[in-house]
């Protein structure tokens, strides 16, 4: 009953050729509500807490990547933590033109939000706001609808990359007011009424969180709404006060109001336009891009978008459930980076003070969770878009340039300094290392470079810039307990934050000898070891160190401990993407490292719903039993993640979660992104058709001893048996054919000698 609340009319007789058929009306899997309540998973409910017990995804409408989504909306604010739309509310208040970073622990920014009424004005939330019902929902990419019985209206959006449109239709004769709201939680911001030219317009400031909190971030949210019909009755309001006047700012809950009176079964359609850098630039945005007032013809194109993008990927089963999964998985990692340059190329200066910028070619990107998306999102476009990818390096590239330092998590167009690691680095680095090169690489090594060496002077430090805690990092080769590294959002975190500065060092490292800087690539390789100065090979586990190079006592493995950030010292420490053989030396070879997987499973200590653990079931590729990485990835895939508002065990954050599942159900992972290698696993489907740039395509098949079979018996590659456990970027890129045979029982020999094995840092051992 609940899969059918996601669905819309798909188009029909649009096919799309790609590998083994013509597949029509991809979009009709997708399910927008999916992570919009609170997660059912096993693993979500043992070891999330709070927000990580939500993915925090939204019902988004809009184009893939684009600068403004919109959604039902059922909470007002802003707020941290708090997305436009749960489930499990009951009361509708809007529509929301939303920067929401979806499936994240973040917040909105520089949004707005349009509130139909029929009947008498009403301009406070308590009084507006009207009971709706999830039966009388419609949601897909390009569509939403939703019957507003309280006001015997409905209203239906669809949306462009920067614009969007709305319907709104009476099922009686009355008035309807339509009430637009700059959403600014600290009472900034301003809206007008120009009823000669039927607009609404106005603006939302944006303002930082993590560091810099609360100070503005440079630049805007502008919008114009232009309405179809001559405007009957306008004015403003500030809460329950009303105006006159066609004009308010930086007062509470500001909005303004244009009324009409409808016949019943009148429609009445609005057009709007988004900007980051002005109003004028919002109508310049909306007259490119939605010229006309045919809504049914906007929805049909802004679907074929969809369907063309979604069918870059097309899988076969006889299990609908596992399409429903899996185009609803895709959906959520189209929705970040986010474009942020108007259709002129103009865009805000990044870390700026309401400048604009020019681009000399392509799109300008922003809100990179990028602890989160450099794992398997980002490499999922390296695969399928890597056009998209040089956009995103140059983006991250301008940001550097034009805040004199890379950023580490650039959100709201600014430094946050969120999270851990340096992972700008590893996400250049895995595009340099796989040819996808269409941008200054060597102004991205100098600005990668800077942040692996120096440590930024303390007002720029403060500011967001440069690595936490790097000169703990370059004295020790480890962060030591006495550094509780005050001045970021992620206090301490010492251990992890070690682990990762490794791997950005491993992953600079590759650029450096590429590039011929020998000096900086024997340091940074050097440098790229530093896991093994947090791992106690007593303990056999990774583990808080103090200056001295005493261990912090007492240690509890499965606790969450400050040093770690979130999750446990157990979990944390399979992170060494970058060297996993050296890791197993540590631990006394491929057999302890299997072990060691095999207890963090058997206690249900693996947490799939955080990125930190996501290459851990991949792991057993480098061990004496592959097997147990098909047996476990079948078991992650089943257990974590449903077709319904709860089938996420954690945030989503910008795609990852959901990226995870792609990969894994097509057969393989990038456990290490920086390098050009993906660990094998048995595929979720029969068929699966890539399409690739340049007219290519790899073909996926899966043959089964069983409809149960999920233990690889074999591998071919273009007819030839193909006896690795991974494959290579190339090989990927190249197209062809990869074929896997499953049977019911493992076969304990595939993939099991060394040379069959991806290589490390360090040699592999027995």
């Amino acid at each position: 009953m609940l899969r059918k609340l996601f669905l819309i009319v798909g188009l029909n007789g649009l096919l799309i050729t790609i590998g083994f058929a013509q597949s029509a009306d991809l979009v009709k899997y997708v399910q927008p509500l999916s992570g919009t309540a609170a997660s059912t998973t096993s693993s979500a409910l043992k070891h999330g807490s709070g927000t990580e017990s939500y993915a925090n995804t939204i019902p988004a409408v809009g184009l893939p990547f684009g600068m403004t989504q919109w959604t039902p909306q059922t909470h007002t604010s802003e707020n941290k933590c708090l997305p436009p739309y749960s489930y499990k509310d009951s009361l509708l208040n809007g529509f929301r033109a939303t920067h929401w970073l979806s499936g994240s622990c973040t917040q909105d920014y520089g949004s707005f939000t349009i509130m139909p009424i029929s009947g008498k004005l009403k301009t406070t939330t308590q009084a507006y706001a009207v009971p709706f019902s999830h039966q009388n929902e419609t949601t897909s990419p390009a569509y939403y609808r939703v019957d507003l019985k309280g006001y015997q209206l409905s209203t239906e959006i669809t949306a462009t990359l920067r614009c969007g449109m709305m319907q709104f239709t009476m099922d009686k004769a009355d008035s309807l007011y339509l009430l637009v709201m700059p959403n600014s939680d600290k009472d900034k911001g301003s809206i007008s009424v120009d009823a000669v030219h039927s607009e609404v317009y106005g603006y939302n400031p944006a303002y930082r969180i993590y560091q810099g909190w609360g100070n503005p971030a440079g630049f805007s949210g502008y919008f114009v709404m232009k309405v179809e019909r001559s405007i009957g009755s306008s004015g403003t309001f500030s809460d329950e006060q009303i105006f006159t006047a066609k004009s308010i700012a930086n007062l509470k809950n500001i909005g303004a109001f244009i009324g009409f009176k409808l016949k019943k079964g009148e429609k009445l359609r609005v057009r709007i336009g988004t900007s980051f850098t002005s109003v004028a630039d919002a109508r310049k945005n909306l007259q490119a891009e939605i010229k006309d007032w045919d809504f049914d013809a906007l929805v049909k194109q802004n679907k074929q978008v969809w369907q063309n993008e979604l069918s870059r990927l097309n899988v076969a089963t006889d299990d609908e459930r596992d399409k429903y999964i899996f185009y609803t998985a895709y959906y959520h990692a189209m929705q970040h980076p986010r474009l942020f340059n108007n259709v002129d190329g103009t865009y805000p200066r990044f870390a700026g003070n309401y400048q604009a910028e020019h681009l000399n070619k392509g799109n300008y990107y922003d809100d990179f969770s990028m602890w989160d998306i450099y794992r398997a999102q980002l490499p999922l476009y390296e695969i399928i878009k890597p056009n998209l990818i040089n956009d995103l390096v140059r983006s991250m590239i301008l940001k550097g340039q034009q805040g004199q330092w890379i950023p580490i998590f650039p959100c709201w167009n600014s430094y946050t300094a969120a999270m851990v690691g340096d992972h700008a680095t590893a996400f250049i680095a895995s595009a340099y290392n796989k040819k996808i090169r269409d941008y200054n690489i060597s102004e991205g090594y100098r600005l990668m470079r800077q942040n692996a060496f120096d440590v930024a002077p303390l007002p720029d430090y403060l500011n967001g810039k440069g690595r936490r805690a790097l000169a703990s990092y370059l004295k020790y080769g480890y962060i030591p307990m006495e550094d509780s590294v005050q001045d970021a959002f992620h206090k301490k975190e010492q251990v992890s934050r070690t682990l990762e500065y490794a791997y950005d060092d491993y992953a600079l490292a590759t650029i450096a000898k590429a590039l011929g800087k020998n000096t900086d690539h024997q340091l940074l390789a050097k440098r790229a070891l530093n896991y093994q100065n947090v791992f106690d090979v007593g303990a056999g586990l990774v583990r808080g160190r103090y200056q001295n190079g005493d261990w912090i006592k007492p240690f509890k493995p499965d606790n969450r401990e400050p040093y770690i950030t979130e999750g446990t010292p157990r979990q944390y420490t399979f992170y060494v993407p970058q060297d996993v053989p050296g890791l197993s030396r540590l631990m006394g070879g491929r057999v302890k490292l299997e072990a060691k997987l095999d207890t963090l499973f058997k206690e249900d200590e693996y947490w799939h719903g955080n990125e930190p653990g996501h290459q851990i079931p991949f792991m057993y590729n480098y061990t004496k039993a592959p097997w147990k990485t098909q047996q476990e990835v079948r078991r992650i895939l089943a257990g974590e993640y449903t077709d319904g508002p709860g089938g996420l065990s954690g945030n989503d954050d910008a795609g990852q979660m959901s990226a995870w599942y792609i990969f894994a159900s097509m057969g393989f992972y990038p456990v290490d992104p920086v390098s050009d290698v993906y660990l094998l696993c048995s595929p979720v489907f029969d068929r699966v058709a890539i399409r690739l740039p340049g007219g290519r395509s790899l073909k996926i098949i899966t043959h089964r001893e069983s409809k149960d079979a999920i233990y690889i018996s074999s591998v071919k590659l273009n007819g030839k048996v193909y006896t690795k456990n991974y494959i290579r970027y190339n090989a990927i890129m190249n197209g062809g054919k990869l074929e896997f045979y499953l049977k019911n029982k493992p076969n304990k020999t595939w993939g099991t000698k060394i040379a069959d094995q991806p290589k490390g840092l360090s040699p592999s051992i027995n």
